[in-house]
């Protein structure tokens, strides 16, 4: 059973949101909150599986939430974006977020986001990857990574596979661009969020364009 928290601060939101988790048979909305503070405080007490974050809320934003639940719990943190709005989307992923999802998707891509970020995998769609990358390229020069370990940590191979990872291929997709297995695949993604010291795929894309190894052009 997977344990949700739910925090929005537009109660009829919040609600629809929860009634839609609540009538999968695998999903518990454990707590609902309205605004950063009591995300954490949700987080910290009934200790989730997945967290349902607005961007946008009272007292404390959903960056602010993300980063708190992110430090002091093993949630996983799946923000909720207007995207038109909503400027956040490279400081979430920094502080530690595990994926995102647009207000107008349909609530068969909500429960399956919650269950794919669940299981530990990253999920971005793409008109946010697209907006990421201009933001990381924003972001580049005037704050780089300064934890960043070395590219030069990276095998030749392992830096294919974590270009292939910022194109936003899936392991399948990886694996027959490369001609490897679906296995090595795995293997080589652990081994860069590894080296690098990434919590994820997400963190990995933002790497990738931060550091210069991809473009959007492509690979350099």
């Amino acid at each position: 059973m997977l344990n949700v928290v739910v925090a929005d601060d537009q109660a009829l939101v919040r609600d629809g949101l929860c009634m839609i988790l609540s009538s999968q048979p695998d999903m518990t909305v454990v707590a609902e909150a309205a605004d950063g503070v009591e995300a954490v405080s949700a987080a910290r007490a009934h200790r989730p599986d997945v967290v349902l974050m607005d961007v946008r809320m009272p007292n404390l934003d959903g960056i602010g939430a993300t980063r708190e639940i992110c430090a002091a719990t093993g949630a996983r943190v799946l923000v909720l974006t207007t995207f038109d709005l909503d400027e956040y989307v490279y400081d979430a992923l920094r502080a530690g977020a595990s994926g995102f999802l647009l207000k107008d998707m349909h609530r068969t891509e909500l429960v399956a986001a919650v269950r794919t970020v669940a299981a530990g995998e990253s999920l971005l769609a793409p008109t946010v990857t697209r907006r990421l990358i201009a933001d990381v390229l924003r972001h580049r020069a005037a704050a780089p990574l300064s934890t960043l370990a070395p590219l030069s940590s990276l095998t030749p191979r392992e830096l294919d596979t974590l270009r292939q990872v910022a194109r936003g291929l899936s392991n399948a997709e990886i694996a027959a661009e490369l001609f490897v297995t679906e296995h090595t695949v795995k293997t080589h993604v652990s081994s860069v969020l590894t080296k690098l010291g990434l919590r994820d795929r997400v963190q990995a894309v933002v790497v990738a364009y931060e550091s210069g190894l991809v473009r959007p052009a492509g690979p350099i």
